[in-house]
C-alpha cells in the first residue's frame, strides 16, 4: 500500500486534492480498480458512482477529458455534436500519458503533470455522476481510488456537464 502511495501520479493527485481542499482520503484497493465495474466491486458501491476519466482526441490534436459515470459508455458521436467539433478520436496510452502524465487505468481527473487549462482545453463531466452524494475517481494508478462529488469534480476541472452517453 505505501508503495502505491508513493508513486509519483499518485502523490499528484494527493497534492491535489490538499491543494483543492477535498475531505476525501485516497484508498488502495487490494484488487484493481482499471475498469469502472472492477472499481466498484472493490468499494461495494454501484457502476454508476465511478467517474471514469477518458481520454479523447479533438480535431485540433488537443486533448478531451471525459469524466463519466461507470455506468455509462461514452457516444464520442454524442459528444462531439454537444461540442460542435466533427469528430472524437481515440487516444493511444502513450499520448494519453504524455498529456495527462497518467498511465491508462488510473487517469485521474486531477493532478495532471499541466494544469494548464491551455493544455487541456476541453473537460465535460457526465450529468449522471449528479444522481450520486458520493462517488470515487482514479488515483494515479489501478489500485487507488479517492472519493469526491460531481459538485467538487466539476467546480476543480471546470468541466462543463453533458450528456454523454445511455
Amino acid at each position: 500500500m505505501e508503495e502505491i502511495l508513493n508513486r509519483p501520479a499518485v502523490r499528484r493527485v494527493r497534492a491535489a486534492i490538499e491543494a483543492n481542499a477535498l475531505p476525501g482520503e485516497i484508498k488502495v484497493l487490494s484488487e484493481s480498480a482499471k475498469t469502472a465495474v472492477d472499481a466498484a466491486k472493490g468499494l461495494g458501491i454501484e457502476v454508476g458512482q465511478i467517474a471514469s476519466s477518458l481520454v479523447f482526441k479533438l480535431p485540433d490534436g488537443s486533448p478531451l477529458l471525459v469524466i463519466t459515470s461507470g455506468r455509462h459508455r461514452v457516444d464520442t458521436d454524442l459528444v462531439a455534436r454537444h461540442l460542435g467539433v466533427s469528430a472524437l478520436a481515440r487516444a493511444d496510452a502513450d499520448w494519453v500519458k504524455s498529456v495527462s502524465g497518467f498511465s491508462v487505468g488510473g487517469v485521474a481527473p486531477i493532478g495532471w503533470e499541466s494544469e494548464d487549462l491551455s493544455v487541456r482545453t476541453k473537460v465535460v463531466i457526465d450529468q449522471a455522476l449528479a444522481e450520486y452524494e458520493v462517488i470515487w475517481a482514479a488515483a494515479g494508478h489501478p489500485h487507488a481510488v479517492f472519493p469526491t462529488s460531481f459538485d467538487e469534480l466539476q467546480r476543480i476541472t471546470g468541466a462543463t456537464p453533458l450528456i454523454v452517453g445511455d
